[in-house]
């Protein structure tokens, strides 16, 4: 399987998003390609200079906006970057285990699958242990520890669900490819854009 890009767009939570890009750097993931982390011109001072504090390389894009274009915007930009590779979208206030890129990356060779979402505790329809619902983390439970037990008792499954869910969502390339990237002018800043992109990948024959 080849690299998969992560694309984290950023704008506020300075604390949130320290978390979430430390787990991603901390998990050491074979699959991971680059990490495309894009500030969206963040009126947060400090979240400002923590995303001009990281020392872009090979692995790591850091980019700034001069002003706030909006989260759809900033995906299509990121998937622009990624060029032929499959990416990942990442929200800034999300944590991840270890083996997070090639957990995903392996569910989405099965078939025409267009877009993979994990489980998470905060997820609507991908909500853990209540469906739609905000659930806080399970009492005596860390990220990897929950995770370890989805894997133990998930492992080789996946279900078929009508959209992914924007939080954390593989894109495949060749379903970006033939359908495109987010509609722009349809939703603006933000939200819903993966469920119009879900809806257009499944037209089109795709899971």
């Amino acid at each position: 399987m080849a690299p998969v890009d992560i694309i984290v767009p950023v704008y506020r939570d300075l604390a949130a998003t320290r978390r979430c890009l430390e787990s991603v750097f901390n998990a050491a993931d074979p699959l991971m390609g680059r990490v495309i982390v894009i500030n969206d011109a963040s009126p947060e001072p400090e979240v400002a200079d923590y995303c001009a504090s990281l020392t872009a390389d090979a692995d790591l894009v850091s980019l700034a906006h001069e002003s706030n274009v909006g989260f759809v915007a900033t995906v299509n930009e990121g998937m622009r970057l990624a060029e032929d590779r499959d990416v990942i979208i990442l929200n800034s206030d999300t944590e991840v285990p270890g083996d997070w890129v090639t957990r995903l990356a392996t569910a989405a060779q099965d078939g025409r699958v267009a877009s993979v979402t994990p489980f998470s505790n905060n997820a609507t329809i991908c909500s853990y242990p209540h469906f739609c619902q905000d659930n806080p983390m399970l009492a005596g439970r860390s990220v990897a520890s929950l995770s370890e037990l989805f894997r133990a008792n998930n492992a080789g499954q996946t279900i078929d669900i009508p959209t992914g869910i924007g939080f954390c969502m593989l894109l495949s390339r060749a379903a970006i490819d033939e359908i495109g990237d987010f509609d722009e002018a349809a939703f603006g800043r933000g939200y819903g854009e993966e469920n119009d992109w879900c809806l257009r990948a499944s037209a089109a024959g795709w899971r």
